[in-house]
């Protein structure tokens, strides 16, 4: 499946990933209404394609993103009573529908954390597998300072630092930088220079690309079922997968890998005809 055209974000290959690149530097990559409909165009396209191991996001011009924008904000005020949807509600709970969708896609999900990340883009850091963080990156959720709540926003902060950490930093508003972002729990790793971060990104899709795509998708599902069901019935439904994969082509395949010492198919390099 072709991915579609954007026109708030870029969109490239690097090795096994698709890289999305958030391209509105003049309001530090805000998210528009329209950039998060793109998002979801692009998550819903990329999901089915197996082409695709890794979902890299990052933004332009030295920033990840500011969150939401808003003049979205200002249009959803002005379309107040004109009929009886709620705009303001809307406009939110899209933002939401993102983050889910984000945290479900079946890939490695890799932000790449520069300049400003806050709100929205706080959020989206939030649901990733693997988030690097420039040292200088400027990490907050302001949204009391402005008088709202972090609606969308807030469940997943408290699932990726925990409850006690994530009041605090939401009824404060703290601000924090890339390195505290890693004592948090927000970010895995922490570089001073965009030269490194791009180094240790490659460094992490190599890694992606040894792994099944298969065996990571149902790993990431597993994992993220953990608070959402008993534990009898998690572990019922593990087995079953596991059964189902190693008698499936990955599974077949990596034992025969192993047994003759050579690379699994996955792992070979994706020629430019393959990407």
């Amino acid at each position: 499946m072709s991915l579609p055209d954007c026109s708030t974000l870029l969109l490239s290959r690097q090795g096994p990933a698709l890289v999305i690149t958030f391209n509105r530097p003049e309001v530090r990559n805000a998210l528009s209404l329209s950039t998060v409909q793109e998002l979801l165009s692009v998550f819903d396209a990329a999901s089915i394609n197996p082409k695709i191991r890794a979902i890299v996001l990052r933004g332009s011009g030295g920033h990840f993103c500011a969150g939401g924008d808003i003049k979205d904000m200002a249009a959803a005020r002005a379309n107040l009573n004109k009929d009886d949807s709620d705009p303001f509600y809307e406009l939110n709970r899209t933002f939401g529908q993102l983050l889910e969708a984000a945290e479900q896609l079946p890939q490695v999900v890799i932000c790449v954390l520069e300049g400003t990340v806050m709100g929205g883009g706080f959020g989206l850091a939030c649901i990733s597998d693997i988030a690097l963080a420039h040292k200088d990156a400027r990490f907050a959720l302001p949204e009391t300072g402005l008088g709202i709540p972090p609606a969308q926003i807030a469940p997943f902060v408290v699932k990726r630092i925990g409850l006690t950490k994530a009041r605090r930093l939401a009824l404060l508003g703290e601000k924090f930088n890339g390195e505290e972002s890693v004592v948090l729990g927000v970010s895995h790793e922490v570089y001073d220079t965009t030269e490194a971060l791009d180094a240790a990104l490659v460094d992490i899709l190599t890694k992606v690309q040894r792994c099944a795509p298969g065996a990571n998708a149902v790993t990431k599902k597993l994992m993220l079922s953990v608070q959402e069901k008993p534990m009898k019935e998690l572990l019922d439904g593990a087995a079953r997968d596991f059964s189902a994969a190693i008698q499936g082509p990955e599974g077949q395949e990596g034992t025969m890998a192993f047994m003759q010492k050579r690379l699994p198919a996955w792992a070979e390099p994706e020629t430019e005809a393959d990407g």
